[in-house]
């Protein structure tokens, strides 16, 4: 199968139990589980959950061992973006082409939303770990990436340095690192993890800088994007003065800073054996994508 064709099987293979999770929610009132099933369904890259069974395969790693903790990534970044549109964050109206879950279902709703999904991620990982010490390190890792040493500390430092008058590259790491870079890891050492911890330093490596390499991709199509492709505004970074490696760089550094940390990802999957093709394939699709 060609890079397209693989990716494609991967989705099919998680979009099936991501349906099978939708189609099992039975909460009340309706409009909580219809605002939850509406986010998920919303559709995306599902790059998270692509990657952690990219990287089972690489490694010799069953499917059916991570899956769960695919779902559980996706409700935890669907729960992010939700959050993330919301006015009192990034305010932005649209999310994959359609209208944010708040200007559907209301911030109250949209808020219980997103708290819903954390929450359940959660009750999936604890059902997880069950399983064994691996599932326990790989559960409690991906606590770790989402939460207050993690992704929401990348938020919060997002938010503070909103508007800031001057920029610098340890600023924009922390944050980077933090809320993109953290749940974009996630999937990568969880498959190492379950793995007995095979290639997990090299792994960790290459999830970091892929992390950078998708947060850098997003600022470059915010200036460059079209709303038909991307399905979110764009020009919207510089309008709220946010912290992106296009204030730090220029729109050129930034791309030229994309160009390094593509090539680093490629470097590190040189040195894990197994069919790395995929893989390498996808540090090609995040640095040249257009949505």
């Amino acid at each position: 199968m060609n890079f397209n064709e693989k990716y494609g099987a991967y989705l099919d293979e998680f979009n099936t139990v991501l349906n099978e999770f939708c189609n099992g929610l039975d909460c009340r009132p309706e409009v909580l589980k219809e605002s939850l099933k509406y986010s998920l369904q919303l559709g995306g890259k599902r790059i998270r959950p692509v990657l952690a069974l990219a990287t089972a395969d690489l490694l010799g790693l069953e499917s059916r061992k991570i899956i769960n903790f695919a779902l559980a990534l996706e409700l935890i970044h669907t729960y992010s973006l939700i959050h993330d549109d919301l006015p009192e964050m990034d305010n932005d109206d649209y999310r994959r082409g359609k209208p944010s879950n708040h200007k559907v279902f209301g911030v109250g709703n949209a808020v219980l939303a997103g708290d819903g999904l954390l929450n359940t991620s959660y009750s999936i990982l604890l059902k997880e770990c069950r399983n064994g010490a691996e599932y326990v390190s790989a559960s409690e890792y991906i606590c770790h990436c989402a939460g207050v040493y993690g992704m929401i500390a990348g938020q919060s430092a997002d938010l503070l340095h909103e508007n800031d008058k001057s920029f610098n590259e340890l600023t924009l790491n922390f944050i980077y690192e933090n809320k993109t870079g953290k749940l974009i890891m996630a999937p990568i050492v969880t498959a190492s993890i379950l793995s007995g911890g095979k290639y997990y330093s090299e792994l960790k490596a290459f999830g970091r800088d892929l992390g950078e390499l998708f947060q850098i991709t997003d600022d470059i199509l915010d200036v460059e994007g079209d709303f038909s492709k991307l399905g979110k505004s764009v020009g919207k970074d510089k309008e709220e003065g946010k912290y992106t490696s296009v204030a730090v760089y220029g729109l050129d550094g930034a791309k030229i800073r994309a160009d390094v940390l593509a090539e680093r990802c490629r470097a590190v999957l040189e040195g894990i054996d197994g069919d790395r093709g995929f893989l390498v394939g996808l540090v090609n699709y995040v640095r040249n994508r257009k949505n």
